[in-house]
């Protein structure tokens, strides 16, 4: 019965912690449609966003090499699916998306 009761507040925690990472996407992530592609804990089209942090923490260029390719587009570093430009994305709207992907 106790492993029962264990189990059963270990999976509601792991729903709100999902839950929670879901609420968590910058509405600019979802106005220029960076989420039909990426999502913050698991791979879609593109890496999840937890996994570029991983990649790039320490990464003192990290943040200018994303907004620009952001801007400018991408290939072969997460494997063989291009990520497209998106040059309608702001200077401000990329700082942003940088600084939260790079702050997970």
């Amino acid at each position: 019965m106790k492993s029962m009761i264990v189990s059963m507040v270990a999976a509601a925690g792991l729903l709100v912690a999902g839950s929670a990472l879901a609420a968590d996407m910058p509405a600019v992530a979802k106005k220029n449609n960076c989420v039909a592609c990426h999502a913050i804990d698991k791979k879609l089209v593109g890496p999840a966003w937890a996994d570029v942090a991983k990649k790039y923490k320490g990464d003192a260029g990290a943040a200018a090499h994303l907004a620009g390719v952001i801007s400018k587009g991408g290939k072969g570093v997460w494997g063989p699916m291009p990520m497209p430009p998106n040059p309608k994305v702001t200077a401000e709207e990329s700082k942003e998306l940088v600084d939260f992907v790079l702050g997970l």
